[in-house]
């Protein structure tokens, strides 16, 4: 009882933290750059619109609903919602989720932001969304999380629904493996980054694999090379750009 104890008061800590540190970085933006969405997410955009042309089904692009996983100020929300889309946001920096709804008022649109960690319970109806976006999000949970949110993501996802993922990548990518061996952390491939305090982790393409292609099918795996700015500093990142269907 008291290891039980002790677990729960370590992982709501672990979780004040991520919170904390999330917070401080919407206020001062050393890791948030702009207020449109990516190339990258406009690519998959694209690639949906064709898809769903393509369907027997004929479902028209503005029908569909869209979750947003670590929504932040809602910058990829918000565009969702403007071209028709019903979207909901999860999102657990109380600062950002007021910024976000903020947005979404001025804009005068309708959009469900959700003040709460995606690495829990979604409190989310069964086979409700066609599209689910995690950006840059996940890879700050721990394992335990993670689990919670392939799971809750398969369950609220629709058969031949979409998830897209983008996530730090450690093949290739020096400042990952730096990171990795000066800044460690417990969890397999995750370390600290040092000027925010915040845990992340990187995969490597076979793990990538086994994590998500348990549960959904693999429909494009590429990788993708940026700049990350962190502070002041600029660093050549890889990144693993996932486009995920369930059957």
């Amino acid at each position: 009882m008291i290891e039980l104890q002790k677990n729960s008061i370590d992982k709501r800590n672990n979780m004040l933290g991520n919170k904390q540190v999330w917070e401080k970085e919407y206020h001062k933006k050393n890791l948030m750059r702009g207020d449109k969405p990516q190339r990258f997410f406009l690519n998959f955009l694209k690639f949906l619109k064709k898809e769903y042309k393509k369907s027997e089904k004929n479902i028209d692009f503005s029908d569909l609903k869209a979750l947003d996983l670590g929504s932040g100020e809602g910058k990829n929300s918000l565009y969702l919602a403007e071209r028709g889309l019903e979207v909901h946001g999860i999102e657990f920096a109380s600062n950002a989720i007021c910024v976000a709804r903020e947005h979404s008022r001025k804009k005068g649109l309708h959009i469900n932001f959700i003040e709460k960690s995606f690495g829990s319970h979604f409190d989310l109806e069964d086979d409700f969304f066609n599209i689910i976006i995690d950006i840059n999000s996940s890879n700050s949970l721990n394992e335990e999380e993670r689990n919670i949110y392939l799971e809750e993501s398969f369950r609220v996802l629709k058969s031949g629904g979409y998830f897209f993922v983008r996530i730090p990548a450690k093949d290739g990518d020096p400042n990952a493996k730096k990171l990795l061996k000066q800044f460690p952390a417990k969890e397999k491939d995750t370390y600290i980054i040092p000027e925010f305090g915040l845990k992340e982790r990187v995969f490597s393409r076979e793990d990538l694999i086994d994590c998500y292609g348990k549960l959904f099918e693999i429909v494009k795996l590429e990788k993708e090379t940026r700049y990350t700015t962190y502070g002041s500093k600029k660093y050549k990142r890889n990144f693993w750009i996932l486009v995920l269907r369930k059957k």
